[in-house]
């Protein structure tokens, strides 16, 4: 217990004192120009101390470019040559600590730190750095470089932070998009079951259960070997992801592409016209679905091929992955409550325990699941597994790259299994006012828009499903208790086949009839 304690504290006085890394901009020009300056991305900890939120107000330093060395040590410095100025140095083996250090020593007025590699910045402990009173900011060096063949000797430099929009509405984006899937998805999975038990009484007491290729989620046993999967997956991403990233990317095209064959295709039936066909080898095909079939391939290929262009192939990717979580949810099912509660209860534990608690065994402090989430600068990939959506407000981080809101799949997918469940409980029981799908889905919505506002006032991302396993789980068991039906809602249905080479779930007791029909 005293460990426990321990820890708890721990992690409380880690979240306290450790200050995230923000974007800034460093603006070059002679003599402080205005007219032909340039603007550089720049990355600075403000636990060190705070920057302009203008260039107006900002402090004009002259820089000393000292690129050839990294200033772990005063020597090849001259004596009054950092007096009063700003300087930049490579980064190299030492600590951004020891050289703000060296730099403060040598009477540096700023230190900028350029940098070859990745330019992700380590959380900084504010208790170690309470002698640091410079600025200090990271650049990339090839910045570095087009500054100095722009501007030559003479470079004068201010460094400066634009406050960031509190709402950006890129938030208002994907809160639509997640809940419009989770949606869409419950409700088709409802409609599916609904399909399913039609034929089965028209078929008659003798008729038997079609066969629909969906996978069901029935055994604690099966949900446990499944997260442990999911862990081994991260982890193994998380070491190997130069090269499992882009097995992860074939798998998605291949994936999205089938995915959204189905949804287009389930739109496409609806359609009374156009359905000429052929037969071929005792196979008939229809023209139509050979069309979409090489249109929805066509979209797979084009993001495969365009995928790092930022500017607007992720329209395509959130296409792609609001068809995948559609089909997802469709195909993949839980059996009862009793599954949903272990599923979610054990991807939430995974989901804080590799954001908040692997930050204390990783080199750089960093949260395995950002890391593989955002993927490596050095491997030039990312791992299509979250909708993107551009940030609509101008920020500095807009010179640092296309900024996104992102939102995981995992974040839509586990809270909507949960969603189709109800959906599929409102068939089984012939609730016409789809009680429990309505109340589960509201119950995600405010969970997600609760997820949104500590992100915004936390100003750190978070992980979802802390917020969104509660808000489902304990909305849709209240329903179920108010509405008496907690023993049929946790056991699910009686007359259920999950497998064909289980029976039909029975209560205790119960003989062993045919159970066509039956509901819970």
């Amino acid at each position: 217990m005293a460990r426990l304690v321990t820890a708890m504290i721990a992690f409380a006085v880690y979240l306290c004192v450790q200050v995230n890394c923000q974007e800034a901009i460093l603006h070059v020009s002679i003599n402080g120009s205005t007219d032909n300056g340039r603007e550089y991305c720049i990355w600075y900890n403000p636990a060190l101390n705070t920057l302009s939120e203008s260039l107006g107000k900002a402090e004009l330093y002259q820089l000393v470019n000292m690129t050839s060395i990294e200033l772990c040590n005063d020597s090849g410095v001259l004596p009054g040559e950092l007096k009063g100025k700003a300087v930049v140095v490579m980064r190299g083996t030492c600590t951004f600590l020891a050289k703000a250090r060296v730099a403060q020593e040598l009477g540096a007025r700023a230190l900028i730190i350029a940098s070859k590699e990745s330019v992700f910045i380590p959380s900084m402990n504010v208790s170690q750095h309470e002698n640091i009173t410079i600025p200090v900011a990271l650049m990339r060096y090839k910045d570095m470089l087009e500054a100095q063949q722009i501007f030559g000797d003479s470079m004068s430099v201010q460094l400066y932070a634009p406050p960031v929009p509190f709402l950006d509405l890129s938030i208002v984006v994907m809160l639509f998009i997640s809940v419009f899937t989770v949606t869409m998805g419950g409700y088709w999975s409802g409609a599916e079951e609904r399909k399913k038990m039609s034929s089965e009484l028209n078929a008659g007491p003798a008729g038997k259960r079609a066969e629909s290729g969906d996978v069901s989620l029935y055994s604690p046993v099966k949900v446990v070997i499944f997260v442990v999967l999911m862990c081994v997956v991260l982890v193994l991403l998380y070491f190997f992801y130069k090269w499992l990233v882009y097995v992860i990317i074939s798998i998605f095209c291949v994936a999205s592409a089938m995915a959204l064959y189905s949804c287009l295709d389930a739109l496409m039936q609806m359609i009374p016209y156009g359905k000429c066909s052929f037969s071929c080898k005792n196979t008939t095909f229809e023209v139509r679905s050979l069309f979409l079939a090489a249109f929805c391939i066509t979209v797979a290929v084009i993001w495969g091929v365009y995928r790092n262009d930022d500017r607007w192939i992720w329209i395509l990717q959130d296409l792609l992955g609001i068809a995948f979580c559609l089909n997802f949810l469709k195909t993949i099912t839980v059996s009862n409550f009793k599954i949903c509660v272990i599923l979610l209860s054990l991807l939430l534990v995974y989901d804080v325990f590799f954001v908040f608690i692997t930050p204390f065994f990783t080199k750089n402090g960093e949260s395995i699941m950002v890391q593989v989430a955002l993927g490596p600068e050095a491997a030039g990939e990312k791992l299509p597994v979250v909708m993107r959506v551009p940030r609509l407000f101008p920020s500095a981080a807009s010179l640092c790259g296309m900024q996104f809101s992102i939102l995981g799949y995992g974040d839509i997918i586990v809270p909507g299994l949960l969603v189709a469940y109800c959906h599929r409980f409102d068939v089984w029981t012939n609730n016409s006012r789809k009680i429990y799908f309505a109340s589960c889905t509201v119950a995600y919505c405010v969970g997600m828009i609760f997820t949104f506002v500590v992100m915004i006032l936390s100003k750190m991302g978070q992980p979802a499903l802390l917020y969104l396993v509660p808000f489902t789980l304990v909305t849709s068991a209240v329903v179920a208790l108010v509405r008496k039906q907690m023993k049929q809602f946790w056991a699910g249905t009686t007359y259920e086949v999950l497998d064909s080479t289980r029976e039909p779930l029975l209560q205790d007791g119960e003989p062993e009839h045919t159970t066509v029909g039956r509901r819970c």
